[in-house]
């Protein structure tokens, strides 16, 4: 989950264990598959319910023509494969693992350019919740992740992205 304020109010994170950066996927041969960043975007688009890629990264494109959110991963990825939208905003694991699925998408990553969406490091660093007080666990946890690099988790990120493409 995303280590939101909002949600350690309810549970303790351990981690982060991945920052997640925020893509957009479009078919190949659309004029969307060209843009160079966000502010090229237009048409119709959608997200996943409940993510701030729908809540908080869709509205900051000028052009967007935002759409009703997806209920799941694989339903805003058949919104996007069969031309109810435009495009579509998830995060890099997900595009990933949808590349993979659907050959006929192509990745709009805008990371490191001045034209991509603005999140806040709560909103992209994704932890591990557990219940309020488990403080063994959290130090478990922890202990292990302290001495990984962003690297190591995006290496393991994409090694479990090819085994289990899509959620």
């Amino acid at each position: 989950q995303s280590m939101t304020a909002a949600r350690a109010e309810m549970v303790d994170f351990a981690g982060p264990y991945l920052y997640a950066s925020i893509v957009c996927l479009a078919r190949k041969e659309t004029p969307q598959a060209q843009a160079q960043g966000i502010s090229q975007l237009e048409g119709y688009c959608t997200s996943q319910l409940g993510t701030i890629w729908y809540e908080i990264c869709l509205p900051q494109i000028p052009g967007a023509s935002i759409q009703p959110a997806a209920e799941s991963a694989p339903a805003m990825l058949m919104a996007l494969e069969t031309g109810a939208v435009d495009f579509i905003c998830t995060d890099m694991p997900t595009a990933q693992g949808a590349l993979i699925a659907y050959p006929d998408l192509v990745l709009l990553d805008f990371t490191g350019t001045e034209d991509n969406f603005q999140v806040s490091d709560e909103e992209v660093n994704i932890g591990i919740s557990m219940r309020k007080g488990n403080t063994e666990l959290k130090a478990a946890i922890d202990g292990v992740l302290s001495g990984m690099t962003a690297q190591d988790f995006n290496d393991m990120m994409a090694q479990a992205t090819a085994i289990q493409p899509i959620q």
